[in-house]
């Protein structure tokens, strides 16, 4: 009975185990949404203009409402396709790009940060101007997702991956 049991208790611990990882390894490869809060203007953006946006050269909406930058947590794998698609950066480059923009007063402060997913989705509906990357599995029904290159997470040749 107590082998029994043991066994039980490892394969349980085992399935559970890869459970996790196997979702683990679907987030890691998961498509990456630019998700904006419902009033900036615009439903669909170029990479270019994504680039544009996330390195603080752009910082107002058409409609002159103040763009507000909300980027992923260091060790996200958002992070890591902001890091490399949009800013084409590794983390360090990042940190000096943004002190030399507050050094040579291009902007006022780097972007914050989301603690986590569930903070930018707070973050998301109540910054008027809000723009950020998120998992496209995280996105809430609801929530603004903006097209890249008339491109929508999940189609093919969507570039944030």
């Amino acid at each position: 009975m107590r082998l029994r049991n043991t066994i039980l208790l490892t394969l349980a611990f085992f399935l559970g185990l890869s459970a996790l990882l196997l979702a683990q390894a679907r987030r890691e490869n998961a498509d990456v949404a630019v998700v904006a809060n419902a009033d900036v203007p615009v439903d669909n953006l170029s990479i270019f203009e994504v680039r544009h946006i996330f390195r603080g050269e752009k910082q107002y909406w058409k409609s002159n409402l103040k763009v507000v930058l909300l980027v992923p947590p260091e060790g996200a794998h958002e992070r890591d396709v902001m890091l490399n698609v949009v800013y084409r950066m590794s983390e360090s480059e990042y940190k000096q790009y943004w002190i030399g923009r507050i050094f040579r007063a291009e902007a006022i402060s780097a972007p914050k940060t989301a603690e986590s997913s569930a903070t930018a989705k707070d973050l998301i509906t109540r910054l008027s101007g809000c723009i950020t990357l998120m998992n496209a599995g995280d996105v809430r029904p609801g929530d603004k997702i903006l097209r890249v290159d008339g491109k929508a997470p999940g189609d093919k040749g969507y570039p944030l991956r």
